[in-house]
């Protein structure tokens, strides 16, 4: 996240151990419940205090936020075990919304569905970035599992989405959260495979999310290999968080942690970019299918996790709750 090209992740270091040198203040608290199988549950979610936590976020903390990034590494570094065999992909499913090859991100103008994320963990406020999603509550994000909990560990508190922002500006405002839904691989044991996760967002002025911007459809157990476009606010060197980016291209399957069951697309955003959706074809009018997740030092990259089904019941618990 050495320079960590996380992408809103971490960047896994390729030097090393080949496969593990990947790269406070009040507000919002947590208190998780479990949901799903009583021997190993799917879902984890947690119910969230957000008072005060617009009003925490001023122009000054939001610019001086530290890249999301570092906490997939820090993910990494207590101990990622991840298992191809515990990958599960069902049967392909679409959620309709209502309403060539790239190295270089590209400039875009704002998304009104596509924005930033700000949180504190451990006493450290951060930002990565997230997509409001179609979904039966009208008020549901989503964005990186490190970008909600520590993987495992804590989760975040001082949550707020700010979409389309640009230079400082929330010309939607600013939505607090009222729960998190997590794969529980991810919440107990900071699983790479997993490192998704949704926010459901208070009310704003009596109105939800959904009603005041757009919403993308979702889908999972997708074919690999697809081609995608990804959008995120990078905000580690060279870029500085300010405005919206994207990239486009193919996918295909990390060759360096191939138990993470990830695929990458050709891109060098960095950290902040986290949990940035990545839409299957050439705009943000497509259906989401992942989220940036991490890279690697010295490639330009990027990774997300495949939505199959533990994903899918994690979007679902969210999108009801």
């Amino acid at each position: 996240m050495t320079r960590t090209r996380s992408l809103a992740t971490s960047f896994l270091s390729l030097s090393a151990a080949a496969l593990l040198a990947l790269t406070a203040a009040g507000g919002a608290t947590a208190a998780p419940a479990v949901s799903g199988d009583k021997k190993e549950p799917s879902v984890t979610s947690a119910t969230v205090d957000s008072t005060g936590a617009a009003e925490y976020w001023t122009e000054d903390r939001m610019r001086s936020a530290i890249p999301g990034d570092v906490l997939a590494g820090k993910a990494l570094e207590r101990g990622n075990t991840s298992s191809a065999a515990t990958v599960e992909k069902g049967q392909n499913t679409k959620v309709q919304g209502g309403k060539g090859k790239t190295t270089i991100a590209v400039s875009e103008n704002p998304v009104d569905h596509i924005g930033k994320v700000f949180f504190t963990l451990d006493g450290s406020n951060y930002v990565c970035s997230g997509n409001a999603v179609a979904s039966a509550n009208r008020s549901t994000v989503a964005t990186a599992g490190h970008c909600l909990n520590e993987g495992p560990g804590a989760f975040a508190t001082n949550f707020i989405f700010v979409p389309a922002y640009l230079n400082g500006a929330a010309p939607y405002g600013k939505w607090t959260a009222r729960a998190y839904h997590a794969p529980s691989a991810w919440s107990s044991k900071g699983d790479m495979q997993y490192d998704t996760g949704f926010a459901v967002m208070n009310t704003l002025d009596g109105k939800y999310l959904t009603d005041v911007v757009a919403e993308s459809g979702v889908e999972f157990n997708a074919a690999r290999g697809l081609t995608y476009k990804a959008y995120g606010y990078p905000a580690s060197s060279p870029f500085n968080g300010e405005s919206l980016k994207s990239c486009y291209g193919p996918a295909s399957n990390d060759p360096n942690n191939p138990q993470f069951l990830t695929q990458g697309i050709s891109c060098d955003m960095t950290g902040g970019s986290s949990g940035g959706p990545w839409f299957i074809g050439s705009n943000a009018a497509g259906l989401q299918n992942s989220v940036n997740s991490y890279g690697y030092n010295r490639s330009p990259v990027m990774y997300g996790p495949y939505w199959g089904t533990v994903i899918q019941e994690t979007y679902a618990s969210a999108a009801a709750s």
